[in-house]
Formats: C-alpha cells, structure tokens, sequence
C-alpha cells in the first residue's frame, strides 16, 4: 500500500527510477519523449522477430512444460504468486495515480497502479483489473513487454510490441527499447497537464522536480517535491503533500499488499538505524543523563520484540488471511482458528506499546535538552516518527485488519 519510504529509501528508489517501468504514456511536444525513425525490425535488433531469453519467456517455458504448476486464486493471491515466480519482493511496491499506461480507464488517485520490482523485471498491477503489465530486461532486445490475463484458466501471457514502444522506444530511452519514469503536473483525475513541462527522472534530477503523479511517503525535512499532489487551479498543491507517514486519506490501502510492504519496511529500514543512534547517543551522554540508558534498553527490548513478530505476521498469519480471502470454503489451519495467532499478535502489540511508553516518558516526549547534539536530536526525531508509524500500524492490524479476518472465518 501504500508505501512507507523513509528518507534511507528513497535514495534507494532513485536508484529504481532511473531503469523502471511506468508503462505507456501521453507525449506532446513538451514530455521530453518524441518518437525517432529507428528501425527497430531492421538488423541487428529485428524486435518482433528476435527470440526472448528473460526472466517472462522463462517463465512462460517452465509454465508449458509443466516444470512449475500455478492455480487461479483471487486476484490478490494470482499477484503474490506472481511476484513469488518472478522472484520480487512484496515489499518492493511503489504507487503512481497518473494515468500513464495501457489502462488509463482504470487508474486513477482513488485507484492507483501499483508497481513491484527487483533488478531486472517490473509488475504493474491495477485493482480491479484482470490484466498485469509486465517489463523485463532482455539481453537482445533490450526492454522486453508483456501482459498477463489473470483467469481461471492456466496463466496466459502475451508478449507485447508496438502498444508499448510508443512510450518505450523514444528520445527518452535513446531511440532503443528501455525503461524510463516521467514527472509531471497531474490533474485531480490523474491526467497529465500535456501543456506543462515533464521531467524524465533519474538520479541526478532535482529533489523538487521528483515524483509528479506517484505517491510518497517518508520523512524528507524542507525538502519540496510534487508527489501526492495535483493540479488546482491552475497549480500544484503542493501545501499538505510532504513527510507523509500514510496515505489512507487518498484511496483505500487494504486493496493493496500494504501492511508488509509499508510498515514492516519502514520498520525493517528504520530498526538497524536507530540501533546505532541510540546505542551511540547512550555511550556518549548518559553520564549527563542517566535516563539514556533507559532509552537504549527499551529500544533493544522493542526491536527484540518486533523482528520476529514481523517474522511471525509475514510466514504464518498474513498467508492465512489471503487464504481466507482466496477460498469461498472454511478452511482448517496448523494453528486452529486464526483468532489464535491474532491474539499473540494483539499481545505482542501491547508489549511494544509499553516499550514506547518508556522511551516516551524517559524523553520527556522526545524533546532534547539545551545541550543535545546532532546526533541526540536526530534520534528523538526518530524515535517521535516511530511511535507514530507504530500507532497507525497497530490501529491498522488491531482494528481493521484482525477483525475482518475473524469475521471472514466466521462466515464460511
């Protein structure tokens, strides 16, 4: 879902910007994409006719010889099997609610597109939509395209040529099939301003000229950039679209892989960080002030306590959720009801609760003293997001999502 960026991760995603897939675009004379007389049949590329070798044709093969076997969930799980054939993490998703791809009629800021990657291959998937786009990299023909129709049946996927190259084979890419993002200036329904400049975004474009029509999250200070915005009258309101910790006021988040790949990896990014920070701020001014030492024990008993129970969520209760989702029958489970590892979450939650009490109390809010340093700061600012990131995350497990999975059980 939504996806939780911090500040880590979004030097990480710049680096994903620079060769990722967004899919077919709207070009005019100001999108910095127009087409160039390559011919792309000629030698030495001949694209419609050259055979693929990628991760897609791979898969497809394994899929025909019968070397891998692949049943028809919901649309949801179809996504996760998807991702676990192509080997690319949930928790990879990225959001863009510009209306830049082959389905436009679907996309839009209440519906975004939502975009899974690894190093090599990128997953487009729309709720409520029955088709997945697919981009790879392929050694011969550079950018290879692919759709997949989600059905009953056995998975079909049709590999894609000119519908794609529109966007994918222009003054963007170099004249050759790649990848490419664009910037811009969307309207309150997602579509570009084709009258405004676009920027192609890599890693050297400026900070404020970064993710026109995607959504973002993270922590980022004063720094201004024109994601989770778009055009009123006339300009971007860009007023509220900053240092977001959740984007639940957009669209609604449970229709997407959202608990894993926002909260767990904010937490998975942010963990490790403030480890160091506290154990350093500890070391360094607990003679001044005891109650550092504090901090850092009950930062290592929180962090103690929520690696294995993201561990827990991710391996035995989500996958029990979506199987509850994918199946109109009741189903029987290792564990018995699926109340059952609830409540050791719900238990588990309540200890992390009362870690964060004590770092919030030993910090008097997390408000630094006269004579707090940089690094003693920047650990109270940290810590103050994390108790916020960890509220919205309980609110989302205790009081959306563990009940509903409950009741679906209950019903069957």
């Amino acid at each position: 879902m939504n996806t939780i960026l911090p500040a880590r991760s979004q030097i990480i995603l710049l680096r994903f910007l620079a060769a990722m897939v967004v899919g077919a675009c709207l070009l005019t004379q100001n999108s910095l994409g127009q087409f160039i007389s390559v011919d792309l049949e000629s030698e030495p590329l001949q694209y419609s006719k050259t055979r693929p070798s990628n991760r897609i044709s791979k898969l497809v093969e394994a899929l025909a010889n019968g070397s891998i076997s692949w049943k028809y969930e919901d649309k949801k799980e179809y996504l996760v099997a998807l991702l676990e054939h192509l080997n690319i993490s949930e928790s990879s998703q990225v959001l863009v609610f510009s209306k830049t791809s082959m389905q436009v009629q679907h996309i839009s800021p209440r519906n975004p597109r939502a975009i899974y990657f690894n190093d090599d291959t990128y997953v487009g998937w729309i709720h409520g939509s029955s088709l997945v786009e697919i981009s790879t990299n392929d050694p011969k023909l550079g950018a290879a395209f692919y759709t997949l129709r989600m059905t009953s049946s056995a998975p079909r996927f049709r590999q894609e040529t000119y519908q794609c190259l529109g966007c994918h084979a222009t003054t963007m890419t170099k004249g050759v099939p790649g990848h490419t993002v664009r910037s811009g200036f969307p309207n309150y329904d997602g579509i570009f301003d084709v009258k405004r400049e676009a920027f192609v975004t890599d890693e050297t474009s400026d900070f404020k000229e970064r993710w026109g029509g995607w959504y973002v999250t993270g922590d980022h200070g004063d720094l201004r950039h024109m994601g989770n915005a778009y055009l009123r009258s006339g300009t971007l309101d860009t007023s509220r679209n900053g240092n977001r910790q959740s984007l639940d006021e957009f669209f609604d988040v449970s229709n997407y892989l959202h608990i894993e790949s926002t909260h767990h990896t904010y937490l998975k990014t942010e963990l490790p960080r403030l480890d160091l920070m506290t154990e350093k701020v500890a070391r360094v001014h607990g003679d001044k002030d005891s109650r550092l030492h504090r901090v850092r024990d009950a930062f290592v008993a929180l962090r103690s306590e929520l690696e294995p129970h993201m561990m827990k969520e991710e391996r035995i209760l989500f996958p029990i959720i979506r199987s509850l989702e994918a199946s109109s029958n009741r189903q029987e489970f290792h564990c018995g009801s699926v109340a059952n590892p609830i409540r050791q979450m719900e238990s588990e939650h309540d200890h992390a609760g009362n870690a964060l009490s004590v770092l919030n109390e030993s910090t008097d809010g997390y408000t630094p003293p006269d004579w707090a340093c940089n690094t003693y700061r920047a650990m109270l600012d940290a810590l103050k997001r994390l108790e916020s990131n960890m509220h919205q995350h309980v609110h989302k497990e205790n009081n959306v999502l563990f009940p509903k999975a409950i009741q679906l059980e209950q019903s069957k």
